[in-house]
């Protein structure tokens, strides 16, 4: 399969459609977003809804690749213009910054791709350049329609053709009869350990394990490149937890990165009807779901007793009512766009862009790009600055990012 590049640039402004400025003229006013669904009292200031703080960018956006079925994630191969692409029924795929898009590469273990299900993230080996490894996770069946969400690894062929020495080394557990939130963002810490983020399966009665540390369900857990457990996790030694866990109480979390400064873990993750939510995650920190959230049920409910804190359990350093729906989330590194050290989210049912400024952990200001080209799945920086998303649809893209006149 082929995609050629388009030749034209669309140009975007901040989601208001007027002239980005340095901040919005109504001073203090939050993004215009819609009626809340649920009226709870934010915990401190700016927990939620903090001031717009509009920048004066223009973003251009060039179509690099089309025609694929549903990507959920990028990775950037080193060196060579190219980067790996997943597509949720279980394809992987290689594309050239000139829009070649390749056969599908052989090797990966079956997927169950029903729903939400399917090949999911990817990323490269801290020593790929040495041994070309590569990670990546998937709703793998398990039998009887049960699935849970799996992390294999193995070696991308010299031609980029196959994966060979595929060994899986994580599985979560239990299984389930669910086709929803198998989380599934991956990231290294920098120190030889592998974060996994592990989705509670949505039910009722699954997602209240998430409370339940003899699980998997509604965690991120931490292991060595190998799958085993390091010995410094918080659990280890406890008879009634699992001993790859780091975190618990999260619904599900498709999006991770590092604090570039800090090396702290920040996540996000999606909350039902409101309450979409950034964490700080630390080791061992109870994040509070099913017991508490900012959001209600699908149906109008309260999320279980309807409360949004309790003693023990961690505050979101930042949620959303309405929801943005949130796919990845990046720290900005570069120096492109005047950004460094903000958040960048990739927005599904929001379909847009949404920033985060910082001031230590706390979040000051919030600005959205409506980029007009619908879900947005993944977000990833290159070496030169530009930012990279994809679409989550049937003709799902591939695009590439830059200020206007860079």
């Amino acid at each position: 399969m082929r995609s050629s590049v388009l030749a034209g640039l669309l140009i975007v402004t901040a989601c208001t459609g007027v002239e980005s400025t340095a901040q919005s003229p109504a001073a203090g006013a939050p993004v215009e977003q819609g009626a809340a669904n649920a009226d709870f009292e934010p915990a401190f200031e700016n927990q939620t809804r903090a001031p717009e703080m509009r920048t004066n960018v223009d973003i251009a956006i060039e179509v690099i690749a089309q025609n694929l079925v549903e990507p959920w994630a990028i990775a950037f191969l080193p060196g060579e213009g190219r980067m790996l692409v997943t597509e949720r029924p279980g394809r992987m795929r290689i594309v050239t910054r000139g829009g070649d898009v390749s056969a599908p590469i052989v090797g990966l273990p079956e997927v169950d791709s029903r729903d939400q299900g399917g090949l999911l993230d990817v990323v490269l080996s801290p020593t790929f350049e040495r041994d070309r490894m590569l990670y990546w996770s998937y709703s793998a069946p398990r039998g009887s329609g049960a699935n849970a969400t799996n992390v294999a690894r193995g070696r991308l062929s010299a031609d980029g053709a196959r994966l060979e020495n595929v060994q899986v080394i994580f599985e979560q557990q239990p299984a389930w009869r669910s086709t929803k939130h198998f989380g599934s963002r991956l990231i290294f810490d920098g120190e030889g350990h592998l974060f996994v983020t592990l989705g509670e399966r949505s039910n009722r009665e699954p997602r209240e394990l998430a409370q339940d540390l003899s699980t998997h369900l509604g965690k991120i857990v931490r292991i060595n490149l190998d799958g085993a457990v390091p010995a410094d996790n918080p659990f280890v030694g406890r008879d009634d937890a699992r001993a790859e866990n780091w975190s618990y109480g999260h619904r599900n979390i498709q999006g991770a990165d590092l604090h570039p400064e800090t090396g702290e873990l920040w996540v996000i993750e999606h909350g039902p009807r409101g309450g979409d939510e950034l964490n700080l995650v630390r080791r061992g920190a109870n994040f509070g779901w099913p017991v508490i959230s900012y959001g209600i049920e699908y149906s109008g409910g309260p999320v279980g007793a309807g409360i949004a804190a309790r003693e023990g359990m961690e505050q979101p350093i930042y949620y959303w009512d309405p929801v943005i729906a949130p796919g990845d989330m990046d720290f900005y590194r570069g120096s492109l766009f005047p950004w460094n050290g903000d958040i960048l989210i990739a927005g599904l049912s929001s379909r847009a862009l949404v920033r985060l400024e910082l001031e230590g952990d706390r979040v000051v200001g919030e600005e959205r790009f409506d980029l007009g080209v619908g879900r947005i799945r993944d977000i990833a920086e290159s070496a030169d600055g530009a930012l990279w998303i994809i679409t989550d649809e049937e003709n799902g893209r591939i695009l590439r990012l830059t200020p206007r006149g860079s």
